[in-house]
């Protein structure tokens, strides 16, 4: 039975699989910008990226979400970046999995692209913090989606 929740990437062909993880705890401005900078790579070279982002050898340009983002060395042609570990452990284990439903369904592991990836508002945890004099603080957490879809391309 498939899930009740929609896809943005509505048809899947025989060369294509798709796979999503669901109200993941991280930041969902640092995610879009992630998705951005791995989408349309192989997947040899973004699990390459992806983990030199955890060590801290590579940053992510942020080209929306810059305000107040400081400026890296490692960027070609765009100043602002960060390294935002925490997502970046997050997408490679979302592309371990899309690995693993292409091994099942039998595609070639080695000429695996990232067709589409992206990160979505999911739903939001409101909690509160009793202040003083009988006053409350807010504080919302947004949860995020995301969607991979790798496709099999052998003229590449």
């Amino acid at each position: 039975m498939p899930p009740n929740f929609g896809y943005s990437y509505k048809e899947v062909k025989e060369n294509q699989v798709r796979v999503s993880f669901r109200d993941v705890r991280v930041s969902f401005k640092d995610s879009v910008e992630v998705c951005r900078a791995v989408k349309g790579m192989k997947l040899d070279d973004a699990r390459n990226l992806l983990r030199d982002v955890v060590n801290g050898r590579r940053s992510i340009p942020f080209k929306r979400y810059k305000k107040h983002v400081g400026h890296r060395n490692d960027l070609q042609g765009w100043p602002a970046g960060r390294y935002p570990k925490k997502i970046a452990s997050k997408i490679l284990e979302l592309l371990d999995h899309g690995e693993a439903m292409a091994e099942d369904k039998g595609l070639d592991i080695e000429s695996l692209y990232i067709v589409h990836l992206a990160a979505q508002q999911g739903p939001k945890l409101r909690r509160y913090f009793p202040r003083a004099y009988g006053r409350a603080t807010p504080k919302i957490e947004q949860l995020v989606h995301f969607e991979l879809v790798l496709e099999e391309r052998t003229h590449e």
